[in-house]
């Protein structure tokens, strides 16, 4: 008795087209709600602070690079897409003659920016950087300078509140 009746359910279920018409009334509750959609050149959506996009290195206040040339971001990088050589100069300190990422291997994974003990390399806010061609996602040591001097005033706000979060 009851087999005939689950089967008489199932039956009268599919002759009334009920999931069609819960579909339907499912599309209609939000057929007059608020649309969230944005339209995206024109409005951009908030960014948490904690993003990682596009790769920087920063500069000290006197215009000199951070970059200690360490390479504890080339050794911690899982996909191997930054490649750094050094000199050490006249006065003892080391520096990068050559910083290169690939961000076509790059995972932003943010353990980069993590490694470095001067806060150099960072990632900035920027997730607006799409390119035609590969070369272009190849980034050298002036490039990534450019990154950090254009996006500096946020990344060190976004540093600070970091710091004073901890």
């Amino acid at each position: 008795m009851s087999q005939c009746f689950s089967f008489m359910f199932i039956f009268l279920r599919k002759i009334l087209l009920v999931d069609v018409l819960i579909g339907l009334l499912y599309a209609l509750k939000f057929m007059f709600r608020k649309k969230v959609t944005i339209a995206y050149p024109f409005q951009k959506s908030n960014i948490s602070a904690r993003f990682r996009g596009e790769h920087a290195l920063r500069r000290y206040p006197n215009g000199e690079e951070r970059c200690i040339a360490c390479k504890l971001c080339e050794a911690i990088c899982p996909a191997k897409a930054i490649t750094i050589e050094a000199l050490e100069r006249e006065d003892g300190i080391r520096k990068t003659t050559k910083y290169d990422i690939d961000m076509t291997k790059c995972i932003y994974c943010g353990l980069c920016q993590e490694a470095c003990p001067v806060d150099a390399i960072v990632e900035t806010p920027n997730f607006d950087f799409a390119r035609e061609s590969r070369e272009e996602l190849m980034y050298n040591k002036e490039k990534l300078l450019q990154n950090g001097d254009m996006w500096e005033t946020l990344i060190s706000k976004n540093i600070d509140e970091k710091n004073s979060n901890n």
